[in-house]
């Protein structure tokens, strides 16, 4: 016959069987945690991995869609206060009042056709100019606006006209590529919505507005909205599409080895 047990000793037992059974509880929910973690760190890594993707791609289809032209192209000479140009003589021909690079000079005329049958008063303004006519330009603009506000030191009359004109050697419109045309001979005074027809149509003959909105940080110009520039159709298509100054549009094509 068994002794029986004494109590202490059944409570004893009582609580080592309590804390097993606690400590399987612990183990067992704690390996449901870590597995819970790491289905989020899956799920985490799974969706930053398929944004990546997502972006790779569109940066691959971007880059894949660039027109098959170089920044050597004569079409895409950059001319600004940073690429100083010296006089580049080109073979001209006159259009209306103006004269333009002469191998532009079909598109251009057809590019102010489409745009006086948006608006009858739309006109050229301004063509190709030399160096030398750029340098009297830019000089007479400073000496208007110190006479203007005489505060104005030489170097504050530069800076602000530099913000709508160009010094020597830094206007494009050496180049016979750029031309000014509006339905005024103000700046910025056209009426917006023609302005904004006029822009829309203008890839089609390879142009593109070169001072657009928004984009003075690229080109060191603030908004013009009466200086296009050709550019060719592709790339302006293209500049047109992806929103790209030229400055813009140059480099991508150098990150690219065009």
């Amino acid at each position: 016959m068994r002794k029986k047990r004494s109590l202490p000793t059944l409570i004893l037992g009582l609580l080592v069987i309590i804390i097993f059974i606690v400590g399987i509880f612990v183990f067992v929910q704690g390996n449901r945690l870590t597995l819970k973690g790491n289905a989020r760190n899956a799920s985490t890594s799974v969706s930053q991995s398929s944004s990546a993707k997502s972006s790779s791609v569109a940066a691959k289809k971007k880059v894949a869609n660039l027109p098959d032209v170089s920044t050597k192209d004569w079409q895409l000479v950059l001319v600004n206060r940073d690429h100083i140009t010296p006089e580049m003589n080109p073979d001209l021909t006159q259009i209306d009042n103006i004269t333009v690079d002469s191998r532009i000079a079909d598109d251009a005329r057809n590019f102010l056709a489409a745009a006086q049958a948006i608006d009858a008063s739309e006109h050229l303004i301004s063509g190709y100019r030399s160096v030398a006519y750029q340098e009297e330009l830019f000089n007479s603009y400073v000496s208007q606006e110190m006479a203007a506000d005489p505060s104005l030191t030489q170097s504050a009359a530069e800076d602000l006209v530099k913000t709508y004109s160009q010094p020597a050697g830094a206007s494009e419109h050496q180049t016979g590529l750029a031309m000014d045309m509006s339905t005024v001979n103000y700046l910025n005074q056209s009426d917006a919505d023609v302005v904004e027809k006029v822009k829309a149509i203008a890839p089609e003959y390879g142009f593109v507005l070169r001072f657009p909105k928004g984009k003075s940080e690229s080109t060191g110009v603030d908004y013009e909205d009466w200086h296009f520039r050709y550019v060719g159709k592709e790339s302006a298509k293209y500049m047109t599409d992806n929103n790209l100054s030229l400055e813009e549009y140059i480099a991508l094509l150098k990150e690219n080895n065009r």
